[in-house]
């Protein structure tokens, strides 16, 4: 086994039912790719019994691989990856979806792809061949491609999915980001990639299939997609 450790950062708001396959999938992914690894789980004070369900998770899974730290209320999915942050002890950091709209079996090719070019972050994307969408409505795959393909007109941030959010990150170079990043909901993640690209970090791409959520419903609104609209002009400036 590698001396490698991963920090998988979790948030979660209204997951109980979902939380249970992530943790499965993640720890199954982990053994396939022989790596030491941690979840660490942020929860916004779920009133479905989200942090009930990774207590009880954490007993099964052990409390070195399973970490609590949860928050009293939402704060946005920015705030949430820097709070977790601060808890992480692998030299990785790994940010998935906790709805299983991103599948953990991926993580062994995120790994090997770090491993054979050292880059500081590998991505996930939808928008390249063997990757794809699963289950969305036409308006959402729509959504999806206007927002990439504004950004790339905007922003050329030398990607080919802007706004996914299943990356794997060196934890040095995800610390130097995050002392410049502004954003602090859903655009988070569009904030970190292009900062990162600016700053001559080495970024990666896997392909992946992105499926919709099984249970639950969508975090997405009318007001994140505001906030994409604004935080792109911004971005400009950066």
């Amino acid at each position: 086994m590698s001396t490698d450790k991963y920090s998988v950062l979790l948030p979660t708001f209204n997951e109980r039912e979902n939380l249970p396959y992530v943790i499965f999938f993640l720890d199954e992914a982990f053994q396939a790719a022989q790596a030491d690894y941690e979840v660490i789980i942020i929860d916004d004070a779920s009133p479905d019994g989200t942090l009930q369900v990774a207590k009880a998770l954490q007993a099964s899974y052990g409390a070195e691989k399973i970490i609590l730290r949860p928050r009293e209320r939402k704060a946005g999915l920015g705030s949430a990856y820097m709070h977790g942050a601060t808890h992480a002890t692998g030299n990785f950091i790994i940010i998935l979806d906790a709805d299983l709209s991103h599948h953990p079996k991926y993580i062994p090719q995120f790994i090997e792809k770090q491993r054979q070019t050292k880059c500081d972050v590998v991505t996930g994307t939808r928008y390249v061949p063997n990757g794809g969408v699963y289950g969305w409505t036409f308006r959402r795959k729509l959504v999806s491609r206007v927002a990439n393909y504004l950004a790339h007109i905007v922003l050329r941030p030398g990607v080919s999915d802007l706004t996914g959010s299943f990356r794997l990150y060196k934890a040095t170079s995800f610390q130097t980001i995050m002392h410049h990043m502004e954003a602090t909901g859903y655009v988070f993640q569009m904030e970190i990639i292009v900062r990162a690209k600016r700053m001559g970090l080495d970024v990666r791409e896997v392909p992946i299939t992105f499926v919709d959520r099984l249970f639950g419903e969508s975090k997405m609104g009318a007001d994140e997609i505001i906030q994409y609209l604004i935080q792109l002009w911004r971005l400009v400036w950066v």
